[in-house]
């Protein structure tokens, strides 16, 4: 039978109850919650694609290895397989595992950053660039020029621009970078895939300079899918055996397991450098726990060691990917601005292009997150100049390259009805645009400021 509908390749076993607000509840819970919708409480959503980290459903396969997790402290059974599983899918062979990804940044950042040192990249993420800039290291990003055009088409607008990578190293010298990191998928960029070709001429490059080249890997399983569909020289390689490549590229990885090893808590660095593994082992032990299972109990490492084979198997890659365009598709059928095409995990909407009234002081990003939860209850995250934008000395705003809403998808969470509800949302919205005002921000921390950040409505 030919297949014209993509359907979710599982069956559903469990069910979690959604609790349906009613329009006057959200606007309480908005303001009761500053606004900003980290801090709203989970049962005052009605759809979450705040984030897809941590938030996937596990597989049956992967609680009967809950089940089986051996907690011992030291040399347990589960970080044997977690080991194993890890070394044969990056081929690097000191695994650290930590509890999610931002520790392994900061176990391998505040080693290697400092002041005076430049890490540059496709896109820092936000956890990212904290653990760089709070070592007192410099993060520059240079995604290549299509990557800051939401409607510009690029098969690989996730990749690094390599003639600005080789402009930085005789800016700085090749001593002053700390590490060129690729993000994979660019989660900032818009979720887009990034080529092996790319990742080879950063490698070439790096090797040059003597400079450590690591991946940013929590989006591996995406980006391959992506590579097969989309590079040429790859339609006959596993995705697997695609991410294999492109970890033989490069000196380490960091991995946040919430994502592409498909659990709730979990990651990892992974390094082929011995000596730097024994820096990062040391205070993996001080901060974390020891070294064979850091920040994991061993039902954790169970589940990541069978979550990084699920991720790669192609019924559920098509599915991901296929679903994830449907939205955007949609959303783009009614008149709504998008990075395009498609990302992996989510959809960006472009809320500059949806607002063009709202001056970027009053960030329209947070404007347009605002109105999708009280229109229909729908958790979205700004991912512009709230997120990355910072204050000059005047205290003036240093607006981000794009404002963004992004519309992340928890892996085998929702059904296509749920992605329609959103689609009806945006439908709604895109009547009421004129109508939408910005915000101002009433308080801010020093560091990570979206997490935290206070806001009240602008009303002129």
């Amino acid at each position: 039978m030919h297949q014209k509908v993509t359907i979710e390749p599982f069956r559903i076993k469990v069910v979690e109850q959604i609790r349906l607000t009613s329009d006057e509840e959200r606007r309480n819970f908005l303001k009761k919650a500053d606004y900003n919708l980290f801090l709203l409480h989970s049962d005052e959503v009605i759809i979450d694609l705040l984030t897809d980290s941590g938030t996937s459903a596990m597989s049956a396969e992967q609680w009967g290895g809950i089940m089986r997790g051996d907690e011992s402290y030291a040399g347990a059974r589960s970080w044997l397989r977690m080991e194993a599983e890890i070394k044969n899918l990056t081929g690097y062979p000191y695994i650290l595992p930590t509890h999610q990804g931002r520790a392994a940044e900061h176990l391998l950042y505040s080693r290697i950053g400092g002041p005076g040192k430049v890490f540059i990249s496709n896109t820092h993420f936000d956890t990212t660039r904290a653990n760089i800039e709070f070592s007192g290291a410099t993060a520059v990003d240079i995604p290549i020029a299509a990557a800051l055009h939401p409607e510009a088409y690029h098969p690989f607008k996730g990749n690094l621009d390599i003639e600005k990578l080789e402009a930085l190293i005789r800016l700085h010298g090749a001593d002053k970078v700390g590490a060129v990191i690729l993000t994979v998928t660019n989660n900032t960029g818009g979720g887009q895939p990034v080529s092996l070709a790319n990742a080879r001429a950063i490698s070439k490059a790096t090797k040059a300079h003597g400079i450590r080249f690591i991946l940013d890997a929590c989006r591996i399983a995406e980006n391959a899918y992506f590579i097969k569909q989309r590079e040429e020289g790859y339609q006959d390689m596993s995705y697997r055996e695609i991410a294999q490549e492109m970890f033989a590229l490069a000196d380490g990885c960091i991995m946040s397991a919430k994502k592409d090893g498909l659990v709730n808590m979990g990651g990892f660095l992974a390094l082929n450098d011995h000596e730097l593994a024994v820096q990062c082992r040391t205070v993996l032990i001080i901060t974390e726990g020891y070294s064979t299972y850091g920040g994991l109990s061993g039902r954790d490492m169970e589940a990541i060691a069978i979550g990084l084979q699920e991720v790669f198997e192609p019924d559920y890659l098509e599915y991901r990917i296929k679903s994830t365009a449907y939205l955007g598709q949609h959303l783009r059928n009614i008149g709504v601005p998008l990075i395009w095409p498609a990302g992996g995990h989510a959809i960006y909407v472009d809320a500059k292009a949806f607002y063009p009234h709202i001056p970027v002081e009053e960030f329209p990003g947070q404007a347009l997150a605002c109105e999708l939860y009280l229109k229909a209850g729908i958790r979205s995250c700004e991912i512009g100049s709230v997120m990355f934008g910072k204050n000059n000395e005047q205290g003036q705003l240093i607006p981000a390259a794009m404002e963004l809403v992004r519309l992340a998808i928890p892996r085998r969470v929702y059904t296509q009805s749920h992605i329609d509800y959103v689609v009806e949302a945006f439908r709604e919205l895109v009547q009421e645009r004129e109508r939408v005002h910005g915000y101002r921000i009433a308080y801010e921390p020093p560091f990570l400021r979206h997490f935290t950040a206070r806001f009240q409505p602008v009303v002129h």
